[in-house]
């Protein structure tokens, strides 16, 4: 199939992105921004949500028509007529999919008659289950060009998914440098919760699901308080809200950590936060490139974090020390320490972090790979 060379647009390229829906997310959060951001000279963009719009969708009708599935029955994803009815009628040229809508939005797509199918995957579990093989495979048969986030991610989907590596790209995430970025706490966070000025501020952000591994982090947190040599001593803080909650919250309760250990649900307010924190963790069992690691790297934290997907590669060579072995609360516990009791070190880390995101995952270069993507398809007509 020809690529469509620069220059060579006779129209706008008319690109149709697919997603459940833009609720609280680092995907979603990604997605909205690669919407905003493309060059709207030469791409017209049309959002299609498979459920509800959500927080990521607030405004987006300026730089795109949105477009919300039409009901689909029971045993849509083996033939999902409907949903390839409203894509034929949007008539895109390229339909770019996210994550768990893959195999429903690459066949209906297909059905359309689409010329150009895109999709990311954002991450997949570690060893992946033999019928999510299976889907994937049947998915990659149908879509043009899969962008991993990581290389760890690629090189999986190598393995276990894609039959044709030629379809595959690496198309890191990346993040808005100029939005987060270092700066002074302003007390908002340390009001709210009752503390002082000197406490350290163990924080995460992310969704609350067991694939985040924030059980570890919490045995990990009570590992950390059971041994600090001081009264008081450093308080653990996680944003974000998913179906693990309940359960963390019975488990904040068991190690006896209530009024050490928050968790505050999804909240907006970043640049009360990122300030806020001393450091930032995540005690993922796997990540493709994670978003919520990037964004407080951008705003100059500490990273420690579970040496898991593309963990490593966004930390870099120069920050390799903060990694720890996943699923080893001991471990995660024994960085926390070592960070929170080294604040010159911690200081400096947090300096690299931000030139490490500076230089390697900016936003705008995520953006133009994907116009990149999308502009070796076929000419629109």
């Amino acid at each position: 199939m020809a690529a469509l060379a620069e220059g060579a647009v006779s129209r706008r390229v008319r690109v149709l992105h697919v997603i459940q829906n833009l609720n609280y997310g680092g995907m979603e959060r990604l997605f909205a921004d690669i919407v905003r951001l493309l060059d709207g000279s030469r791409f017209e963009s049309h959002v299609l949500v498979l459920g509800y719009l959500g927080r990521f969708g607030e405004g987006l009708e300026r730089h795109a028509t949105i477009h919300h599935a039409v009901a689909m029955r029971r045993g849509a994803i083996l033939w999902p007529r409907a949903l390839a009815e409203q894509i034929r009628g949007i008539a895109p040229d390229v339909v770019h999919s996210h994550a768990g809508v893959w195999y429903k939005v690459a066949r209906a797509a297909r059905m359309a008659g689409v010329p150009w199918i895109v999709h990311t995957e954002h991450g997949r579990k570690r060893p992946d289950p033999w019928l999510d093989r299976r889907i994937g495979r049947l998915a990659a048969g149908r879509t043009d060009r899969i962008a991993a986030v990581s290389e760890v991610l690629r090189a999986q989907l190598e393995r276990t998914v894609v039959p044709d590596p030629s379809r595959l790209r690496l198309v890191a995430n990346g993040v808005d440098t100029g939005l987060y970025q270092p700066a002074p706490d302003n007390g908002v966070l340390r009001a709210e919760l009752g503390l002082g000025g000197g406490t350290p501020i163990v924080g995460s952000i992310g969704r609350l699901e067991q694939i985040k591994g924030y059980d570890i982090v919490v045995e990990a947190y009570a590992l950390l308080m059971a041994r600090w040599p001081a009264p008081g001593g450093p308080v653990l803080v996680l944003v974000g809200d998913g179906a693990e909650r309940a359960r963390l919250e019975a488990l904040i309760a068991q190690r006896r950590l209530a009024g050490r250990a928050f968790i505050l649900g999804w909240r907006d307010d970043l640049a009360n936060l990122h300030p806020a924190f001393t450091l930032f963790t995540m005690g993922s069992r796997s990540e493709g490139t994670s978003v919520s690691l990037l964004e407080a790297m951008s705003a100059g934290l500490c990273p420690v974090v579970t040496d898991v997907g593309g963990n490593a590669a966004v930390l870099g060579p120069g920050l390799g020390h903060r990694l720890v072995p996943p699923l080893d609360p001991a471990a995660l516990a024994g960085a926390w320490d070592a960070a929170l009791t080294d604040p010159a070190r911690r200081a400096a880390d947090g300096a690299a972090a931000r030139a490490r995101v500076q230089a390697a995952f900016s936003l705008e270069a995520m953006v133009r790979n994907y116009e990149t993507l999308y502009l070796e398809g076929p000419a629109p007509r």
